[in-house]
């Protein structure tokens, strides 16, 4: 059965180019029962709150789908779930997407949605807490060790259960920005192949 992911991001992409790449290139050192499986995960459409954002760019070169998300049906409206389910979208992946899932949508795909955090969750989550943000918080605290979460959503900001973190050193004299550099690395490793885990029921 094919497996349709939508990507819903508001920046320029990064987390949403790894993914895709990974599920539009199996690896051929894989017996041919792992790579059918893979074969059938598909990014089929990006969702986007920013217009003129890079992950637009990115799902135009690979030929994918667009929605650009309009605030007041996103919150007010239907939550496009009328327009997701027309795809034939069965997951939902959250990458740097900075609006809160509206009850709606949680219930429509219960269980369904996953995002990444760039802390180690629940430390450092909740509304404000993205990006360099995060990274501000963790240094300010002295911390010594910051990471990733992977979780599926629910109804309040950063809260639904963990699914796989990840870990890396806070060094001494780390920026917000040097730091990040870290905390994408780890991302970019880690998130597709817990995606298509989580898919699998792994």
């Amino acid at each position: 059965m094919r497996v349709n992911i939508a990507i819903f991001a508001s920046g320029a992409g990064s987390n949403a180019r790894k993914i895709i790449e990974y599920f539009s290139n199996p690896p051929q050192n894989l017996p041919d029962t792992a790579n059918s499986i893979k074969n059938n995960i598909k990014v089929s459409l990006v969702a986007c709150n920013k217009p003129g954002a890079g992950v637009l760019d990115i799902a135009a070169e690979h030929n994918i789908p667009t929605i650009l998300l309009d605030k007041e049906q996103f919150f007010r409206g239907n939550a496009y779930v009328d327009e997701l389910k027309e795809a034939g979208i069965n997951i939902i992946v959250l990458a740097g997407f900075l609006w809160k899932v509206p009850s709606a949508l949680v219930n429509a795909y219960p269980g369904k949605i996953i995002n990444i955090h760039p802390a180690l969750l629940p430390k450092y989550g909740g509304k404000g807490m993205y990006g360099n943000f995060v990274h501000a918080a963790v240094i300010a605290a002295g911390d010594t060790e910051s990471g990733i979460t992977i979780h599926v959503v629910d109804e309040l900001y950063d809260h639904g259960q963990h699914i796989f973190q990840a870990t890396c050193p806070v060094l001494p004299g780390d920026t917000p920005e040097s730091l990040a550099a870290r905390i994408h690395g780890l991302e970019h490793a880690n998130y597709p192949k817990v995606i298509e885990a989580f898919i699998n029921g792994e």
